[in-house]
């Protein structure tokens, strides 16, 4: 059996850029064992799986090591294949998920996607985040992953976090945001339980930090830029409970996985 799938850069306007997500269609769900297996042998952060179904689509996201309840650049992904290489005319993609239906509609501004906002309540230091840290954060906070923020967008730059420590934490992963110069937040994202140790565009996260930094700039609309090695940018808009993250993808490459 043949299953085709894209490579995607999302969150990047060009190729080397943003998070690569691998996107397989399908016309029904292989054995989870299957999938699992598709998304290690990928090594990528995420592998989507979908599948249609009565005018929305069945979405599910694997690490190399986990199935996830939500993550957002690869429904970008997604989204990028059924436009740009699936022949997908409507003017929004409605995904059914883990984490309720999740929509996608393609704008002038590139793709934007509608996800629940996520309010992270604040906590003390775990130990296992401050020995993977190496540095005291000026404020911990906790929702499915950990919030840290830092003083400046220098300090989350040079940050260099002890992943064995992190593998410990009883969260998902940890978010390192600080203000940014040229973006109104910056931001890093390590998940070494997931199979990630660094995460190069997170959309899941900016739903906790758009929230968390919209209080505290005392505005709606945020340019966010997460700064790991190869670097994303993501435009967010809050609307009450909701989060509007806008990116642009570009497809690198197209292939068949042959099963047996």
């Amino acid at each position: 059996m043949k299953i085709r799938m894209y490579q995607v850069d999302a969150f990047a306007a060009r190729l080397f850029e943003g998070n690569p997500a691998a996107i397989c269609p399908l016309e029904a769900w292989l054995d989870d064992a299957v999938m699992q297996a598709i998304a290690q042998e990928n090594n990528l952060s995420e592998t989507a799986f979908f599948v249609p179904s009565a005018g929305h689509f069945h979405l599910r996201w694997f690490t190399p090591n986990k199935e996830v309840d939500l993550c957002g650049h690869a429904t970008l992904a997604t989204a990028h294949v059924l436009y740009e290489h699936m022949g997908y005319t409507h003017a929004q993609a409605v995904f059914d998920t883990r984490s309720g239906a999740l929509i996608v509609s393609k704008q002038a501004k590139g793709l934007v996607m509608d996800f629940p906002a996520i309010h992270a309540e604040a906590c003390l230091l775990p130990s296992a985040l401050a020995a993977g840290l190496g540095c005291q954060p000026l404020e911990v906070l906790a929702a499915e992953d950990y919030l840290v923020r830092l003083a400046d967008e220098d300090q989350v730059r040079q940050l260099a976090p002890g992943m064995a420590a992190l593998s410990r934490l009883d969260r998902r992963g940890v978010c390192i945001t600080a203000p940014g110069r040229e973006a109104d937040f910056v931001s890093r994202f390590f998940a070494p339980k997931y199979g990630i140790p660094e995460d190069p565009v997170t959309g899941s996260a900016h739903c906790m930090l758009a929230p968390y930094w919209a209080a505290r700039l005392n505005k709606t609309e945020l340019h966010a830029r997460q700064i790991s090695p190869r670097g994303g940018d993501v435009q967010c808009e809050l609307r009450g409970e909701r989060v509007m993250l806008a990116g642009q993808a570009v497809t690198y490459m197209t292939a068949e996985i042959d099963l047996p």
